[in-house]
This record gives C-alpha cells, structure tokens and sequence, in this order.
C-alpha cells in the first residue's frame, strides 16, 4: 500500500506527538490498509532523516539519457539546414551512437517531442504517370 502525502503527515505527526509505532497505528486506523512493513520503513526514515520526503536523488540515475546523449540523438534525428535529407533513422542513430533502439525512440518522442516514422521506399511518378 502506498501511502498518500497526507497519511504520511499524519503518520508524522502521531509518531512525534504521541510516541505512536507501526501496531498502533494499524490499531487505530484500520481501515486504511496498512501494511506493518511499509510503517515501520516510513517510521525508520522518519527517526533516521527527521521528514517523510524522500531524498533528493535517492533513485536510480538514467545512464543513458543524459545531456550529452540528447543533444547527440537530435542532431542524428533532424536534417541539417544547409544539407537536406541528412537525416536518419531510428535504428541508423542507434548503430552510431551506442544507444539502444528503445532509447533512442524515448528519447525522440518524450524528450524532443518529434514522432518516430518509418522510412518507405514510393515511386517516383512523372508528369504523364500523374495526369494518366
């Protein structure tokens, strides 16, 4: 059970206040769910930092999308303006760069806000294919 920002500032308060533990609290609040682990480790962060909020870069740090891989990624994605269909594919940027297929795609779609298409080989129709 996650707990909500409110269940944690109450949690807070009980346990500065009134000495409340994690069997207390799921005494006195049943119906919420609880879960006596997630109390305990909620209690535990809170005797160990003073705060429920959870540390700042406590998580995992991205290893592939990073500045440098960004700005790499769209200069392989978009056209240059002086030389015109420059541009690659998903799968080209991925062989070039180093960076999986599936990141490259995030990273074109969520970071650049470009859509990801596939390149299609069509005919080239001249002026009497077109009027026929």
């Amino acid at each position: 059970m996650v707990f909500t920002r409110e269940d944690k500032i109450l949690i807070k308060s009980l346990y500065e206040t009134k000495g409340y533990g994690a069997r207390k609290l799921l005494k006195e609040f049943l119906q919420k769910n609880w879960m006596k682990a997630g109390l305990d480790s909620l209690i535990t962060n809170l005797r160990s930092t003073g705060d429920i909020v959870r540390k700042q870069g406590s998580g995992r740090p991205w290893s592939t999308r990073t500045d440098e891989a960004l700005a790499e990624v769209a200069d392989l994605v978009l056209s240059q303006e002086d030389k015109p269909q420059t541009h690659r594919s998903v799968r080209q940027i991925s062989c070039a760069t180093g960076i999986s297929r599936t990141t490259v795609m995030r990273v074109i779609h969520d970071d650049l806000q470009l859509r990801c298409r596939k390149k299609r080989r069509a005919q080239k129709l001249t002026a009497a294919n077109k009027v026929t």
